[in-house]
């Protein structure tokens, strides 16, 4: 199971946010969202995470079509999330640890007894992308990269079936970028991974396990596909309507904008 959306729209306060949006991903795949800020990417998310309803269209998350089958929760412990609208309501006093056993059950804050294997569950994740030296540290004490692979040990911790990365690496420094980047592809190569889409306004973040880019512009799919045909100059160009050159070094691609060619005379 996968997603899929028809037609669908979001109007908020009297304005549409996102307008007639056609999108499938099926079970499996991993896609980038790509727009610039103000784009609908946030509202698309939540519309995915059924925080908002469309207006108008369809909309189908995971086998659960919208208006005619439970959501809410249900819905959302299928989905692990990465984001900062979630960061900024985990409790900063809890340890490393806490905050990945609280993933377990979905809460914000830890108020059920872990079993030993939800425990040890939490310190696999910890060991494999190396927080465990910290698991007992405050949240609040960590840098901005040992937070961020904190939140992805606890998206994975319900064993979702949607993992959403909304602008994961915003703010680090190149290291803690590419560190929580590593941490990033070696999930999506796992077997049986949870189909991923990661959400970004920066293309050189988007790795080759994301083999697919969905442009999203003004509330609306400007264009979807392949990501090597999505990132192109002539998309680019069109997309940003400037003219754009993108260049590929170890699969991901680098934007710059073009300079005007000289005229002599």
């Amino acid at each position: 199971m996968g997603l899929q959306l028809e037609q669908a729209s979001l109007k908020r306060n009297g304005k549409w946010i996102l307008k007639g949006v056609d999108w499938t991903v099926k079970g499996g795949e991993h896609w980038a969202l790509y727009g610039l800020n103000g784009a609908g990417k946030t509202a698309l998310l939540n519309m995915l995470c059924a925080y908002y309803f469309p207006t108008t269209g369809r909309v189908n998350v995971l086998g659960h079509e919208f208006g005619k089958s439970e959501l809410g929760e249900k819905l959302r412990r299928k989905i692990g999330l990465v984001s900062a609208a979630l960061q900024q309501k985990l409790h900063p006093e809890d340890s490393a640890f806490e905050i990945v056993l609280s993933g377990a059950f979905a809460s914000i804050g830890l108020y059920q007894t872990p079993t030993q294997d939800i425990r040890k569950k939490a310190i696999s994740f910890l060991e494999e992308f190396g927080s465990i030296d910290y698991a007992d540290r405050r949240y609040e004490t960590l840098s901005q990269g040992e937070k961020q692979k904190v939140l992805i040990s606890r998206a994975l911790m319900a064993d979702p079936e949607l993992l959403i990365l909304d602008e994961p690496v915003t703010g680090l420094d190149f290291i803690a970028r590419e560190q929580v980047l590593e941490t990033i592809e070696s999930i999506a190569k796992k077997e049986g991974a949870p189909s991923m889409l990661y959400v970004t306004h920066h293309a050189e973040e988007i790795l080759p396990v994301f083999g697919k880019t969905l442009l999203l512009k003004k509330g609306e799919v400007f264009a979807k596909g392949k990501t090597g045909e999505m990132m192109c100059d002539d998309v680019l160009s069109a997309f940003f309507e400037t003219p754009v050159k993108a260049v590929w070094t170890d699969g991901r691609p680098y934007l710059s904008k073009k300079k005007p060619a000289n005229v002599n005379g």
